[in-house]
């Protein structure tokens, strides 16, 4: 397993993402929504909204995951963030950086991922967007397309926070 490598801005970015105040906050429907609708367009058992964290990667909305966070370690979200593009892995299984990551060889058995990075206007990608299935699966061009508005909505969600937090 390749555990992701930390952003050069690790500092910067996890400030920005401290200055948000919704790490460990309840669920809200603004992001449950994009998550349910991101689950039903791309016919996904699993759909996250995931801010990555020092030390994990924690869930402000999920979609058929039990838990409400994982370890950084073992987070394909925090591959994602170390990109501006949507990252897509076909087969987790045959992809050197997550064939033997215990999300992959045990529960939730992540097979499919897409991830789009939730980068905040001033630079800072705190997290991601992400779609994931036990099966191998591709996206078109159309679907990324689709998943990357799904990104722009729940990153206006994360701005709107910063908004809230000020006024």
């Amino acid at each position: 397993m390749h555990v992701a490598a930390t952003p050069d801005n690790e500092a910067a970015r996890l400030a920005a993402l401290y200055e948000l105040l919704i790490l460990d906050t309840p669920p809200e429907e603004r992001f449950d929504r994009i998550a349910q609708f991101a689950a039903a367009e791309f016919d996904m058992p699993i759909v996250l909204v995931t801010l990555v964290d020092a030390d994990r990667q924690w869930f402000k909305a999920r979609v058929g995951m039990p838990v409400c966070e994982t370890g950084r370690d073992v987070s394909f979200c925090a591959h994602a963030i170390l990109r501006d593009e949507i990252m897509v892995v076909d087969d987790a299984l045959h992809d050197p950086r997550f064939a033997d990551n215990p999300l992959v060889t045990g529960a939730p058995h992540i097979r499919f991922y897409a991830g789009a990075p939730l980068a905040l206007p001033s630079g800072p990608r705190l997290g991601s967007l992400c779609l994931i299935d036990r099966r191998p699966r591709t996206l078109d061009a159309v679907e990324l397309a689709i998943l990357g508005t799904l990104r722009d909505l729940a990153l206006m969600e994360l701005t709107n926070t910063v908004e809230h937090a000020d006024g």
